[in-house]
């Protein structure tokens, strides 16, 4: 039975088992993505193939019609950060970086999850970029424990992307105004997970809580524009952005995450 924690929604098994299912359909759409992402495509045709994938498994795109997004991914390319609106007149490039963000609904439960796609070729900087941004999800992830504090998965990501910068030799910009959060019945939910900030603040995780974790890199600075369209975020010095994320489940033996592929 949902029950709340301070704002934050609690669940019990069956409800967690229940969102895995819908974690489950995101992670099988954003394989297909995956393998259709290649020079010559475009943003629109991924975008239709990750919908069909979805509404074949009886679920329903998270996003489409979502406060009026048109599109049932987010297909943030390049300098886009996040919230990019696939076209069929973006074709993709050889040495394209391009983010993808997927939620489904299914049986009323939200999953939630991202990926940053090398497209053909690409530069040794970009992939380090992804590879760094990805690094600091997990590590945040890790932190998703019964008894810990919010802000403690915040420190994590922080701590493993400037982990990261130091060992490539860059200065990755951090995006504040964009993280994580909570997830279930909606899926945007209490907390806001920062990706940056001292550990030891915020609610006290429970079992039962599910929160997305979002990390969001860049290769100049972490400042950001929204573009006209109202929904496109870009890096503001036009640098190359990465982004994944993760939806996360606290079980009594720690993090369950429900949008990583099937075993």
């Amino acid at each position: 039975m949902l029950r709340r924690g301070k704002g934050i929604e609690l669940k019990s098994r069956g409800e967690i088992e229940a969102m895995r299912a819908a974690g489950l359909v995101v992670a099988r759409a954003l394989a297909e993505v995956t393998e259709h992402a290649v020079p010559g495509a475009s943003t629109g045709e991924l975008d239709a193939i990750a919908e069909q994938v979805i509404r074949d498994a009886g679920a329903v795109p998270s996003f489409k019609g979502y406060h009026g997004f048109p599109a049932s991914i987010c297909a943030s390319l390049n300098e886009k950060v996040v919230h990019g609106i696939p076209s069929r007149a973006e074709v993709l490039a050889d040495g394209d970086l391009l983010s993808v963000d997927c939620g489904a609904i299914l049986d009323g439960w939200h999953g939630d999850s991202a990926v940053t796609l090398a497209i053909g070729e690409v530069g040794p900087k970009d992939r380090a970029l992804s590879a760094a941004t990805e690094a600091a999800m997990w590590a945040g992830i890790e932190q998703i424990r019964a008894g810990n504090r919010l802000t403690d998965i915040s420190h994590a990501v922080e701590t493993a992307a400037r982990s990261a910068a130091d060992a490539d030799g860059v200065e990755y910009g951090i995006i504040a105004e964009y993280g994580g959060h909570g997830i279930g019945t909606q899926m945007h939910m209490e907390p806001f997970l920062p990706n940056l900030g001292k550990p030891g603040r915020g609610p006290r995780l429970r079992v039962g809580m599910a929160i997305a974790v979002e990390p969001m890199l860049t290769l100049g600075s972490a400042e950001t524009e929204e573009l006209d369209d109202e929904w496109t975020v870009v890096t503001a010095d036009g640098s190359r952005a990465a982004h994944w994320e993760h939806t996360v489940a606290i079980g009594e033996d720690g993090p369950w995450v429900l949008t990583a592929p099937e075993a």
